[in-house]
């Protein structure tokens, strides 16, 4: 039984379907399938991990070796979900063009070329650093100094992704109910307004809306990011500013902004600054914050030097542990995964494939990485929990504001990042 219809219960009744097909699995949904960060994200489908590689090698248990396994991981991740894609016939717009982090101040410059050091010191080293000239033959932004590239990342359409994947587990006898809230998770066992549904195993697999459960309103906080989207460009536009191969695009701003080209030729574009609220509470109003969106569309506006006109704008709460660590694990009947803090496209899939082997009690590579089996600690009570939040939201803002006054790193960034993944 998985509680959640989103990228991770999906995948997790994936791939137990195609390891063990005598499996009764039932999903619980309490909207539709896709319905939250799943069906409302990016569109990255990257090898990031919410903390970085000398967070996860100082977990209890943890080693260097194992912070590198799990980066190798999250990369074959990335592929892993394109090829379940493509053989599944889930078209999703997935192309593999790569992440471009663009360094628009000396700062930033500066930041970008410490990362590819500290990059090279945890892995293979494929986290490149570009000079203008080579940012430019992948994307023309404004007021370019260099930038990092990464190939380990795939656009998609996430819309599309999570109701393929739905659609692929009813085919393999995956039962999913819409429509059926789960109020609390117990081993074996899901309450529901309806009754109780009971199973060997029950999955969590609820991200940024498990506050909800009964006990678990402390577990993550829900953190809202929102999005919009202009109207199809023409191609003159598409020359002017690039994108050919539909790299996903960032920069070294401490606020966080993703883009990407989608398929359909438009900027799909987001960022956080919406307000966490008080006692965890998610509402359809709370996606709509004009001031947030204004902010989104002048940012895109002066990256691009364009004007185009915006057809479209959303949100919704992603999930954020007290630590920033995303974890997967299973104890006396309950298994679960999330914390993805935004990274969770490619994460997800890991989880459900890490939560199948920890179901069918597999003792495997995947089992023996260092998020499986972790506890971030709680969240602080209210009214600590709306203040701590929305100062740090607040902070990265300001952040910004420091350097480029500064002109030099940000002292409020370097004194937040241990509570930031860094």
């Amino acid at each position: 039984m998985i509680v959640g219809a989103g990228y991770t219960g999906l995948w997790t009744a994936y791939y137990l379907a195609k390891a063990d097909p005598s499996l009764r699995i039932v999903v619980l949904e309490s909207e539709t399938a896709g319905f939250g960060a799943s069906g409302r994200n990016g569109g990255w489908c990257s090898a990031l991990f919410p903390v970085s590689s000398r967070r996860l090698a100082a977990l209890p248990g943890s080693s260097r070796e194992a912070a590198i396994e799990l980066h190798r991981a999250m990369q074959a991740s990335v592929n892993e979900v394109g090829l379940v894609s493509a053989a599944e016939g889930i078209d999703c717009d997935y192309h593999k063009g790569g992440t471009v982090v663009l360094a628009r101040t000396r700062v930033q410059l500066a930041r970008a070329r410490a990362e590819v050091d500290a990059a090279a010191e945890w892995g293979p080293g494929d986290l490149q650093f570009l000079g203008p000239d080579e940012v430019a033959s992948k994307v023309r932004a404004t007021k370019v100094l260099g930038a990092t590239f990464t190939p380990h990342c795939a656009a998609i359409h996430p819309g599309k992704l999570v109701r393929g994947l739905a659609a692929v587990v009813e085919r393999l006898g995956v039962t999913i109910h819409e429509l059926t809230p789960v109020t609390r998770i117990l081993p074996g066992r899901a309450i529901t307004p309806y009754g109780v549904v009971r199973a060997e195993v029950a999955v969590r697999a609820t991200e940024g809306f498990t506050p909800g459960l009964d006990g678990q309103s402390r577990v993550v906080a829900p953190v809202y990011s929102l999005m919009v989207a202009t109207e199809p460009l023409g191609q003159a536009v598409w020359d002017r500013i690039g994108l050919a191969d539909r790299p996903t695009f960032s920069d070294q701003r401490h606020l966080i902004i993703y883009g990407q080209r989608t398929a359909d030729g438009r900027l799909a574009f987001g960022g956080r600054g919406a307000p966490y609220h008080f006692r965890s509470r998610i509402k359809p109003g709370f996606d709509d914050v004009p001031r947030v969106f204004k902010g989104l569309q002048k940012t895109l506006r002066e990256l691009f030097d364009i004007s185009p006109e915006f057809t479209h704008a959303w949100g919704g709460p992603l999930g954020v542990p007290r630590d920033w660590c995303a974890s997967v694990g299973l104890e006396r009947g309950v298994a679960w995964a999330g914390g993805y803090v935004g990274d969770g496209v490619s994460t997800t899939n890991l989880a459900g494939r890490t939560l199948r082997d920890l179901i069918l009690e597999r003792d495997t590579a995947l089992t023996r990485l260092p998020w499986v089996g972790h506890r971030s600690r709680a969240w602080e009570p209210e009214p600590l929990r709306w203040l701590g939040i929305n100062a740090g939201l607040r902070a990265m803002t300001l952040a910004d504001v420091e350097e480029r006054v500064t002109r030099r790193e940000s002292l409020i960034a370097r004194l937040m990042a241990p509570l930031l993944g860094g």
